[in-house]
């Protein structure tokens, strides 16, 4: 069986906006990308393995895995088997808002994912009622189920930011800024390093240390993240591919695929 065969990404009604519901079965591996949302989810079969600024990470069933907004990683099935997993993606600003709760109102505190993979049986089981809950399996006409159980997973999981990682050199955090104000926009290594302070050379290092990725690199995840916007408001596919930067909407969709595991057309009727 091919791989394509074997790859099957489903984004479901999710009951709640601003969180994406994703369901994944896949022998899929994906380079390295980042996610604008905070992701947490849980392995039901097989097994992965994904690198990342926390290091190299092996999760295997029954275990739940995050991501944070902007964390480079990437991702393999171990074994031939693939791995089925389902995640919850939610939009910074709820976790901003429930970590308001958790942290007993202490407003402006920054929270993150201190852990990549948890092994916790209670938590699992939580996480599980939570993806039935958001997407609809159960019963919740008041939605006060997948209320309480977003706060408990979100408590056990959610930390104090860390501030040493987080740490970006001025020069490198005001060259990002450029690509961030305007991610189509066509901007030059020599723009980018000339905005840091920096030798080309010495830029690209300091850029790749700081961020995880190469200028070029980090350019196109924040186009496929601009694109990804767009389409969830109900953009056209060339349309979103025009606006984000690409040179086509192929060149879009190879991108979005080996960032998101489906093609724009499937995330846009899954969000339609």
């Amino acid at each position: 069986m091919s791989e394509m065969k074997r790859t099957k990404f489903r984004l479901l009604i999710c009951q709640r906006s601003g969180i994406e519901a994703v369901e994944a079965d896949t022998t899929l591996v994906f380079g390295r990308h980042t996610h604008e949302q905070f992701g947490v989810g849980l392995i039901e079969r097989g097994a992965q393995k994904s690198t990342s600024g926390r290091g190299l990470v092996e999760a295997s069933a029954g275990d739940v895995i995050t991501v944070n907004p902007g964390e480079v990683h990437d991702g393999a099935p171990i074994g031939d088997g693939g791995r089925l997993w389902r995640m919850l993606y939610l939009d910074p600003a709820i976790v901003a808002e429930l970590a308001t709760d958790i942290t007993e109102g202490r407003k402006g505190a920054t929270c993150e994912f201190s852990q990549p993979k948890v092994s916790d049986r209670r938590l699992a089981a939580q996480f599980g009622q939570l993806f039935r809950a958001m997407t609809g399996k159960i019963a919740d006409p008041h939605g006060l189920r997948a209320d309480e159980t977003l706060l408990l997973v979100l408590a056990s999981l959610l930390q104090p930011a860390s501030a040493t990682h987080r740490c970006i050199p001025a020069g490198i955090a005001s060259a990002r800024a450029l690509i961030d104000d305007d991610p189509p926009g066509m901007v030059t290594l020599t723009a980018l390093a000339d905005e840091a302070g920096l030798s080309r050379y010495q830029f690209l290092r300091a850029f790749a240390k700081a961020t995880g990725l190469t200028p070029h690199a980090y350019i196109l995840q924040r186009r496929i993240h601009h694109a990804r916007q767009l389409i969830r408001h109900g953009a056209r596919l060339a349309e979103a591919a025009a606006q984000s930067g690409f040179s086509d909407q192929s060149h879009m969709t190879r991108l979005f695929v080996r960032s998101f595991g489906m093609t724009p057309g499937a995330y846009a009727a899954g969000v339609g």
